[in-house]
């Protein structure tokens, strides 16, 4: 099985939705605001990740990955390079995240510009399409990027990813207890760029309006409070 890498270029197994709740069916049910990440959200997205249990971990890598394998992870994801999107609640907690992962210079010869996608989902947000959510998301990221195949590593018995997957029109390829999913994108346009661009500032307007609403909320509760004990 393969492990976490030093410089998390392309992480093996990272294309894991953790439950087969999540299903692609639900995908369009309502819009959710994905909002892209930096280094800054590296400690939340550390935190997301240890949060996931054994058996979530086994999905999300490959393989049963130990708290020090994914710090290490978190530590070394380079935001320069490839791309992180996260989708917060009303908490302004991170509940799911998905990494672009885009292959370093050269690629394999021959073939077109590609990415890998990785993807988890807390487990008490599961059953609301978010991980499809994800994937279309980074598909429109990956095509203004002039990225012409997003790819993902899953074991087979991860039928939610897959499923996601095959339902966005990727070929599966299956190897015994690993499949691989291989999506061929359109070139970008005018429409996907905008639509990249408003999303981006849908999602950065949602995060603040959350931000300011739990901020208000705290400040309530601390108030109540110190009234409740005078």
């Amino acid at each position: 099985m393969q492990t976490l890498q030093t410089t998390p270029h392309l992480p093996p197994a990272v294309a894991a939705e953790t439950s087969a709740q999540d299903d692609a069916p639900q995908r369009h049910r309502s819009w959710v605001p994905v909002r892209s990440l930096t280094s800054r959200h590296r400690d939340r997205l550390r935190e997301h990740l240890l949060a996931l249990e054994e058996s979530d971990r086994y999905l999300r890598f490959g393989y049963a990955a130990s708290d020090a394998q994914i710090q290490h992870y978190a530590d070394t994801l380079d935001f320069e390079r490839d791309e992180v999107f996260g989708i917060f609640n009303r908490r302004v907690e991170l509940i799911a995240m998905a990494h672009l992962a885009y292959a370093p210079a050269p690629q394999i010869e021959g073939q077109p510009p590609m990415a890998e996608f990785g993807v988890s989902v807390n487990r008490a947000a599961r059953g609301r399409g978010l991980g499809a959510r994800l994937f279309d998301h980074a598909i429109l990221h990956a095509r203004n990027r002039r990225i012409r195949k997003i790819f993902v590593y899953a074991l087979s018995e991860n039928t939610a990813m897959l499923k996601i997957a095959r339902n966005a029109g990727a070929a599966i390829e299956r190897a015994g207890s690993e499949s691989e999913a291989w999506l061929t994108l359109p070139p970008n346009d005018l429409a996907s760029q905008v639509g990249e661009i408003v999303e981006t500032q849908a999602a950065e307007w949602d995060y603040h309006m959350k931000s300011n609403a739990k901020r208000l909320h705290d400040i309530l509760g601390s108030c109540l409070l110190d009234r409740s004990n005078a």
